[in-house]
């Protein structure tokens, strides 16, 4: 499959093995960080210098630092725990209420731990990454903190009832991984500290029992993969009858995988499961898992991709063969199961059906699954916030473009949803529609995308319209509230869309798997033809049509710059892969060759020089101005690859604005403030190149 032609002559060749750009990717280099600083101050003097800016900037602020936000918590043991962030603390506070009082309209919170005041004490630029609990009622917690928000990060034990940091308890080295409690006094433990046991991709390939009062260096091993797996992963299974089990995944690919049981003692246990696979949990002893790939257990009837399944794991554990397998949810070709927690009594299930949410309550009768739909809204995404196999109350996000979310509770008995609060409406949406619409791809395939307009939309191609999209990781693109868009672009007169390209996990896997490696071709066409739609349907037309993607989108609106110019009066690329020669050697790159492909492949290779954003610019190409943004802290894409495309159009004499922030790891921000001023930005430089006179 061959790319879409580009401005074709003049192309900029470059060696991946001697890259003139090779400086830009020392990420703390001297040299490199003086060039960030001063691509800043270029683009701050074009943007936050406008008089407009301060305003504006306000406004965003004034959303992200809200008192009114919905306080998303963590049900553990009667008790909600939830992260803050606000105007008085940057670095934020962990705390907990009673449910009875997280039900109420204003909970009474406890506060657990000071971030600010730990920050300061520390002189550390701490980021919160979560806490991990014992189980069984345990005091002691885990908290992963990170210093200005990289993945790389510390876990400290703190206690609960003292709300204090355990002295002499178990803390880690910075280090990418994770830990999952074997009972009180032992962690399993995966760190990719010391580099004999991080894989390629720089994550941990081996698992480590650590006893309280050991040091670290002496924890025992208790699995090893290989140096050329992604990473192992720790988890703890806990299921309704109160059993419990420890889980290493172990990623042979960003895909792949082989599911061990740790037990007490004895040798790891590998589960009975295809390599592609979501294990989601256990209810009344039935292992709930999602196969990524057609699955025929023991020569039985053939699963299709996307089905959710179970079985029983002590009948497992007992005969040390696979017992009868059930279907959960078998989707349907429009359909997808995109969000499965288990909680004490009954499995909820999101059903994406062609990108509109139901929740649907599943109950086994120790033969067969059983499901009932919960009433809820229509037409809005839905989210479980979070859940428990020891709780009977759950938690629910429903939201619509113009619809700020609501929570709900859920009780799966009576298959009921209870609204407990909702978010404010941030944006004047007074004739304000959403509508989807469909459009055929290169090869024939319907593309869904929604589009927010004013509903008396002249339809004479003069709407300022920002499209954004994904399309990779099967990660699936659905309806959200957003006040800063609501706030700094439709206000002002924007439409915005949203396209659902494959790649995504919309459809299933099916869906993903259409654009994976040298299919990849297919997600850029499907954007492509959600554009040129835009633009035939009169919506608007290229000098008014923007296109913004992050991380994956970041390659995908790079390619975009690049495949086809010609549609677009601006590009947003933030915290994006753009030399796809070399994204394999740059951090975390090596874990998503299996999304990709390998460069160092002749087929998969060629095919990625094709594509490569940073290896198909042209000298002589007429570009619109690409907004990039990335974060010194990324430690998972690599601020390289901004760099490097920023110095090459600015070697090119093509237009351009950088950002780099010295803070804030993969999101690009590592508090609210920094996050207004990126946001800002990023819309200011909208108004500026789609609605401002040009």
């Amino acid at each position: 499959m061959e790319p879409t032609a580009a401005a074709s002559t003049g192309r900029i060749e470059i060696d991946p093995a001697a890259d003139p750009r090779l400086w830009l990717e020392e990420v703390e280099g001297e040299r490199a960080l003086a060039w960030a600083r001063e691509e800043n101050r270029r683009s701050f003097a074009r943007l936050r210098d406008d008089p407009r800016y301060a305003e504006r900037f306000e406004a965003a602020l004034k959303v992200y630092q809200s008192e009114d936000r919905i306080p998303y918590g963590r049900l553990r043991d009667g008790q909600v725990y939830n992260f803050w962030e606000d105007a008085e603390r940057r670095h934020g506070l962990w705390r907990r209420a009673s449910l009875s009082s997280y039900l109420d309209a204003t909970p009474e919170w406890e506060p657990l731990l000071d971030l600010d005041a730990l920050a300061a004490a520390e002189d550390r630029n701490w980021v919160w990454q979560g806490a991990n609990c014992a189980p069984n009622g345990s005091s002691r917690c885990l908290l992963t903190l990170s210093d200005g928000g990289t993945d790389a990060a510390v876990r400290r034990e703190f206690d609960l009832a003292d709300r204090r940091f355990v002295v002499g308890g178990f803390e880690t080295p910075v280090a990418k991984g994770n830990v999952a409690w074997i009972n009180e006094d032992a962690l399993l433990v995966l760190l990719a500290a010391d580099p004999a046991e991080t894989t390629t991709s720089g994550y941990p390939f081996v698992a480590r029992r650590w006893q309280r009062g050991a040091p670290l260096g002496n924890a025992k091993e208790v699995l090893r993969g290989e140096v050329s797996d992604v990473g192992l992963w720790a988890y703890r299974l806990e299921g309704t009858d109160n059993e419990s089990y420890v889980v290493v995944s172990q990623g042979h690919t960003f895909y792949e995988s082989t599911q061990w049981l740790i037990p007490g003692d004895g040798a790891p246990v590998a589960l009975p499961l295809p390599r592609q696979v979501d294990i989601h949990g256990l209810y009344r002893g039935q292992l709930i898992f999602t196969i990524n790939e057609s699955w025929s257990p023991g020569g039985d009837r053939d699963h299709a991709a996307g089905t959710v399944l179970s079985f029983d794991l002590k009948s497992f554990l007992n005969a040390g063969k696979l017992p009868s397998v059930h279907e959960v949810f078998v989707p349907g070709e429009r359909q997808a199961a995109r969000n499965l927690v288990v909680m004490a009594t009954g499995l909820l299930l999101i059903v994406d059906d062609n990108v509109v949410g139901h929740l649907m309550v599943m109950e086994f009768d120790h033969q067969a699954w059983q499901a009932r739909e919960v009433a809820l809204p229509d037409n809005q995404s839905l989210s479980l916030i979070h859940s428990s196999p020891r709780e009977d109350t759950a938690f629910l996000a429903a939201e619509g473009f113009l619809q700020p979310a609501t929570l709900y509770a859920i009780d799966a008995k009576a298959a009921n949803a209870t609204p407990i609060r909702a978010a404010p409406a941030w944006f004047d949406s007074k004739g304000l529609i959403v509508e989807q619409r469909e459009v055929a791809s290169s090869d024939g395939t319907r593309i869904p995308y929604f589009l927010v307009r004013r509903e008396e939309l002249a339809f004479d191609g003069d709407t300022p319209v920002l499209l954004y999209a994904y399309g990779g990781f099967q990660i699936s693109m659905t309806p959200g509230y957003s006040g800063i868009r609501g706030r700094l672009w439709l206000e002002q007169g924007g439409a915005f869309a949203l396209a659902n390209i494959r790649g995504g996990g919309e459809f299933g896997p099916r869906w993903h798997q259409a654009g994976l490696k040298t299919n990849r071709q297919r997600t850029f066409d499907d954007l492509i033809k959600v554009a040129e739609d835009l633009i035939a349907s009169k919506v608007t037309r290229p000098e008014r049509l923007a296109v913004d993607g992050r991380s994956n989108g970041g390659l995908l609106t790079g390619v975009m710059y690049t495949q086809r110019p010609d549609l677009w009066g601006a590009v947003i690329s933030g915290v994006p892969l753009l030399d796809m020669l070399r994204y394999h050697h740059l951090l975390a790159g090596a874990s998503w060759m299996g999304e990709y492909g390998d460069p160092d492949d002749e087929i998969e290779g060629a095919f990625l020089r094709r594509i490569s954003p940073y290896h198909n610019v042209t000298r002589d190409g007429v570009y619109p101005e690409i907004f990039l943004y990335t974060s010194t802290k990324d430690d998972r894409v690599h601020p390289g690859h901004a760099r490097k495309f920023a110095h090459l159009l600015s070697e090119a004499g093509h237009p351009y604005l950088y950002y780099e922030n010295i803070e804030g790891g993969h999101a690009g921000a590592a508090n609210l403030e920094e996050t207004a001023h990126r946001d800002t930005m990023l819309f200011q430089f909208l108004v500026q190149r789609l609605m401002d006179p040009q």
